[in-house]
C-alpha cells in the first residue's frame, strides 16, 4: 500500500474559497466600487456587506462586532471568551442578539455572514 502524500491536494471548499475571493477583490477593484464600509473599528469591504444587513451592521456595539470577526475568522465560542476575557455564556448572549437585531434563523447563517464579512480575502 502506498503511503499517503504528505502535501494533499486542496479540497473543493478550499477551490471555493479562492474563487470567492477572488471575485470580492474584482468587485472592489471594479472602477465605481462603492467605498468600503467601517463597522466600529473594523473597515469591510463594501461587495462583502449585504445590502439588507447594512444598516442594521452599522448599529451592532463594538462588543458585538468584535464577537462576530472572531465567529468569521472560525473561532469557537470558548475561543472567543477566552480572547476577550468574557464567558462562553456572555459570548452566546452577544450572538444571540446580533442574529436578533439581523433577523437571522440561526447560528448557521450568522456564522455564513460573519465569514463573508471578516474572513480573511489573501
Amino acid at each position: 500500500m502506498a503511503a499517503a502524500d504528505p502535501v494533499a491536494p486542496p479540497s473543493m471548499e478550499d477551490d471555493r474559497l479562492v474563487a470567492i475571493a477572488e471575485l470580492l477583490r474584482r468587485a472592489d477593484a471594479h472602477p465605481g466600487a462603492p467605498a468600503p464600509v467601517t463597522l466600529g473599528e473594523h473597515i469591510v469591504e463594501a461587495a462583502r456587506v449585504p445590502h439588507r444587513h447594512r444598516e442594521t451592521l452599522l448599529k451592532l456595539t463594538p462588543m458585538e462586532l468584535t464577537v462576530i470577526r472572531f465567529l468569521g475568522w472560525g473561532r469557537s465560542n470558548g475561543d472567543i471568551a477566552t480572547l476577550l476575557l468574557i464567558s462562553e455564556n456572555t459570548v452566546r448572549v452577544h450572538l444571540s442578539n446580533v442574529c436578533r437585531k439581523l433577523e437571522l434563523d440561526g447560528m448557521r447563517e450568522l456564522a455564513a455572514l460573519a465569514g463573508l464579512l471578516f474572513y480573511p480575502a489573501e
